[in-house]
């Protein structure tokens, strides 16, 4: 039976949905139906349709009470909303249903797996984080009679029951169940704590599957674990970490690639990166396709840098395009899911562009845009090229290549926005060579940077008044450029 706080949640948005028109949406990312989105959760295929939920309050686009928000899709680029899944309105998560993840049971059922808050009861004001689950048609989900499923009593010694959430649910192939969930010590050292069940309701601590040791930050949010051309993948969101010469520090991404011990349960690392190098990236998820890709999203913002919606938008936060991964030269890589393809109209292609002063390009410019540059030296070559985006008079977005320092910079400054958080970051890039590759997705309000067929990707929204639509070019120097544009149009 639904509680009446879902059922008014529902009423709500259905309300506000009608009120928003889809030009003020993205076209192709997901976007809060309305109020405010956070972290992706539940991230699955069900029934032969892809599902995402996601944090939500749907009363205000600001954060508030944790909702589970619904939609589907057949595609992974365009989607559909269904009825918030979850609310607030059980003792086990009174205080918020926060992030989790889903898996289809043997019996058929979907099964969702988050965290529940709720207060710790003895008058200290604390709140205590607990799993949970709930079980659905794809539709309607009902919450387990027995939760919570896991509590502080099946935590390792020494771990913090205040600190303990985003419970990541997989597959195995003998046909039970795993989930990796975010775990600390008292001094909020992070561990990724693995645990097993039998038939996804009964389950028990299994290992530590990594320890952070003071490397990366102070609590790792969001882990995800699974195995992908031959090696352990380890994704996970640190908080706190400090600036070093591979990561900008604050809440940043962290992926960790080795081998895994089966016999321990745990992850041998052998290396480590970024997964994103952008503004607006947390909060990773993925899934594995039918056709066996494993597909990536995350949450196009970060805590550190909240940036405004353009001025009137009535949702807030929304995810990226979901990328396909792969792991090459002990590399996580990353490129738009191949479905976007579909979505590309008026094709425009130059070749051996010369590039100094401001250049535009007949049939080039727009918000829903992609575009792959090769960059080359000309004549005598150059020391920077500059890509302007949401561009008109007063306005732009830039990607900045400097040449001589192998490094990228980012810089949204220009781009109209009335908040103070940061709209520069520069990034090296990992592998230099006479060409420089680039690929550009752009939906509305985002921009998605994807380098040397996507051994680096940088992320990050634009609140530029949709009029702005010119891209041009520039260089301190001579540089040549290669380029292939598409619209992004839904089909008709």
């Amino acid at each position: 039976m639904k509680s009446h706080k879902l059922i008014k949640a529902r009423e709500y948005e259905a309300e506000k949905d009608r009120e928003i028109p889809a030009e003020e949406r993205p076209l192709f990312h997901l976007s809060s139906r309305c109020g405010w989105m956070n972290d992706p959760n539940g991230f699955s295929v069900y029934d032969g349709i892809y599902h995402l939920f996601y944090q939500y309050y749907p009363y205000a686009p600001v954060w508030g009470p944790m909702h589970w928000g619904h939609a589907v899709s057949r595609d992974l680029v365009t989607w559909q909303y269904r009825p918030a899944a979850l609310a607030p309105d059980t003792p086990a998560d009174c205080d918020g249903c926060f992030s989790g993840s889903a898996v289809t049971l043997a019996d058929g059922r979907h099964m969702l797996m988050y965290t529940g808050v709720m207060p710790e009861g003895n008058g200290s004001g604390r709140q205590l984080q607990v799993q949970c689950l709930a079980f659905g048609d794809g539709n309607e989900y009902e919450k387990h009679d027995g939760n919570p499923v896991l509590a502080a009593t099946d935590l390792p010694e020494g771990l913090s029951c205040y600190d303990f959430r985003d419970p990541k649910l997989f597959r195995r192939a003998d046909g039970t169940y795993g989930c990796v969930a975010c775990g600390c010590t008292a001094d909020r050292d992070a561990r990724i704590l693995l645990f097993r069940s039998d038939n996804g309701l009964d389950w028990h601590f299994e290992s530590i599957l990594a320890a952070n040791h003071h490397r990366f930050g102070t609590i790792w949010e969001c882990p995800d674990f699974f195995l992908l051309d031959g090696k352990a993948v380890l994704l996970c969101s640190p908080m706190d970490m400090q600036k070093t010469g591979k990561y900008s520090g604050g809440k940043g991404t962290l992926c960790l690639i080795g081998d895994y011990d089966r016999e321990n349960c745990v992850l041998m690392n052998e290396q480590d990166q970024p997964v994103d190098e952008g503004i607006d990236f947390y909060a990773t998820q993925t899934l594995l396709t039918p056709d066996g890709r494993r597909i990536m999203t995350a949450w196009m913002a970060n805590w550190d840098n909240l940036q405004n919606n353009a001025e009137g938008l009535r949702w807030f936060g929304q995810m990226i395009l979901p990328r396909e991964l792969t792991v090459r030269n002990g590399r996580l890589c990353q490129q738009p899911v191949r479905e976007l393809l579909a979505y590309r109209h008026d094709r425009h292609a130059y070749k051996d562009v010369p590039v100094s002063q401001k250049t535009e390009l007949n049939g080039i410019r727009g918000r829903t845009m992609d575009v792959t540059l090769v960059i080359r030296p000309g004549d005598g070559g150059y020391r920077l090229f500059e890509i302007r985006l949401a561009e008109d008079d007063a306005f732009h977005t830039s990607f900045i290549y400097d040449r001589g320092r192998q490094e990228i910079t980012a810089d949204r400054s220009c781009s109209g926005a009335e908040t103070a958080v940061l709209h520069r970051k520069s990034f090296r890039i990992t592998e230099y060579s006479n060409e420089l590759k680039l690929r550009l997705v752009l939906d509305r309000y985002s921009a998605e940077l994807f380098v040397n067929d996507g051994e680096q990707t940088f992320t990050m929204t634009i609140g530029t008044d949709l009029g702005a639509e010119g891209i041009s070019f520039r260089a301190d120097g001579n540089a040549v450029m290669d380029i292939e544009s598409f619209t992004l149009r839904k089909p008709a």
